[in-house]
């Protein structure tokens, strides 16, 4: 390797730690989904999945290299009443047998302020991708007591559900229906850097 290959090999290095950001694993016993939708038109029904995995790279002053890919295991619904968990679980709404998961990969970050950014994605429900866009609020990083770096990070969006092809619903007598269109989505991660 010459001079200038040797100085053109010295210059990438320098710059691929910016290019790759930094690795980080969701720890997902601190992490999960949550979901709310209207029940009988007039209440909010909240439920979360409680097993949530997967990888970000994520550096601020290089959001074109951001990416996050995270899986949700869909069988773990809990909405605190195992009858409703049930039918959640049927052919009826998530149809867990065939699709037992849901997942976000992401395409784009874009800064929305202060620790603040729009992640656009795809979001695959029920077998169905669709795009959508995260409202994403990130932590600063710290130190936990065993010498890790962590970080937190909370994204929001709101969904469609038909459009997933989660149909089933019961029309009210009084009008309107028993489940909502609109469903309210938020995941809640906490990150462990990876060791470099």
């Amino acid at each position: 390797m010459n001079r200038l290959q040797t100085a053109a090999f010295a210059a990438i290095m320098s710059f691929a730690p910016l290019v790759r950001g930094a690795d980080y694993v969701i720890d997902t016993p601190h992490s999960n989904a949550q979901f709310s939708v209207r029940h009988l038109m007039i209440s909010n029904v909240k439920g979360e999945f409680n097993k949530v995995t997967g990888t970000v790279n994520y550096d601020p002053s290089n959001l074109a290299a951001a990416n996050i890919d995270a899986t949700v295991d869909v069988t773990t619904v809990n909405t605190r009443d195992e009858t409703r968990d049930k039918h959640l679980k049927s052919a009826d709404f998530f149809d867990v047998a065939k699709f037992p998961s849901m997942t976000f990969k992401s395409s784009k970050f874009t800064a929305a302020g202060a620790h603040k950014y729009k992640v656009a994605g795809d979001l695959s429900i029920h077998g169905v991708t669709k795009p959508v866009v995260l409202d994403v609020e990130v932590t600063q990083e710290i130190k936990d007591p065993w010498g890790k770096t962590r970080i937190g990070a909370t994204g929001s969006t709101k969904i469609n559900r038909s459009a997933f092809g989660l149909m089933w619903n019961k029309g009210l007598e009084a009008g309107g229906v028993m489940v909502g269109e609109e469903i309210k989505i938020t995941l809640d991660v906490e990150l462990v850097k990876s060791a470099t």
